[in-house]
């Protein structure tokens, strides 16, 4: 007898209305800190500020993650303080901080600190992204104790209130409430953890994973005594797709934030100009 298909997940409509009226169509772009020279990483920011995206992420490594395994590689939070000085109107972060390397404190007052410098006209623009870590030579190499999947996501969630803690009590206090992203797709702890604490969501695969996994954080959301409109759903994206189809789909389903990745040296995020046209069209 041969398997059937499953029943796709169903899309939840008035979620979706809710987080589409709430949120805009943003567009991302992880500037991955890998085989590029410092210069070529901050000529690439100041591009795709001035191309108009809304979001520059970097990301949380030692090491590249692909290409030569000993490349050209940059420290994630000195990029973004550096990132923060040199550009005006973009907002930044990490895709993700891996929450092993930093004391939790540590780690406030850092993102507080850059919050501060990112605020070039009232309000800081640091997006406070964050996950529990998975690159084992990067914990080999700089003496972390790797452990195990599950040690580490437990300790991402103690860490998580700590840092909440932190940043109320810092003086200056941060321009703003400063938005916490966690990224990951664990339906029972990952997902927990976004629901209680996260303003956004990030994930990745295909359109009927972020449903189901959506649909998961709806119902974590809510035992949280939240409701699923205060999570934003970021989703990575293909540059080289075309946002009439990919963006349209997934923007069906709950996503408002779409970021694509490229690494050094070309930096080359595929058809980033569509995409950009394609979230004025839907925010017109």
């Amino acid at each position: 007898m041969s398997e059937q298909t499953p029943e796709p997940t169903p899309i939840d409509t008035e979620v979706v209305s809710a987080l589409r009226e709430r949120y805009p169509v943003r567009i991302g772009v992880q500037v991955q800190p890998q085989h590029s020279d410092y210069a070529g990483i901050r000529r690439t920011v100041a591009a795709v500020e001035e191309a108009g995206v809304d979001v520059a992420f970097n990301w949380d490594h030692f090491y590249p993650l692909y290409g030569e395994p000993e490349g050209l590689h940059f420290e994630c939070w000195s990029l973004l303080a550096a990132w923060a000085e040199a550009t005006e109107r973009v907002e930044i972060g990490a895709l993700v901080t891996c929450n092993s390397y930093r004391n939790p404190e540590l780690l406030a007052d850092m993102a507080r600190t850059v919050d501060h410098i990112s605020a070039k006209s009232g309000e800081g623009r640091l997006i406070l992204g964050i996950g529990s870590g998975w690159f084992e030579k990067d914990y080999d190499e700089y003496g972390y104790e790797f452990g195990t999947a599950g040690g580490r996501l437990d300790a991402l969630g103690e860490a998580l209130p700590r840092i909440e803690s932190r940043l109320s009590k810092l003086n200056p206090a941060p321009t703003r409430h400063i938005p916490v992203l966690i990224g990951g797709g664990g339906e029972k702890k990952t997902l927990r953890m976004v629901g209680k604490h996260a303003d956004a969501w990030h994930s990745f695969g295909d359109a009927e994973t972020f449903t189901r996994k959506s649909g998961v954080l709806d119902r974590w959301a809510r035992e949280a005594g939240r409701q699923p409109v205060d999570v934003e759903r970021s989703i990575g994206v293909e540059g080289t797709a075309d946002p009439a189809e990919q963006g349209e789909e997934l923007l069906r389903r709950g996503a408002t934030l779409f970021t694509i990745g490229a690494g050094g040296p070309d930096y080359d995020f595929g058809r980033l100009r569509d995409w950009l046209a394609w979230r004025d069209e839907k925010n017109a």
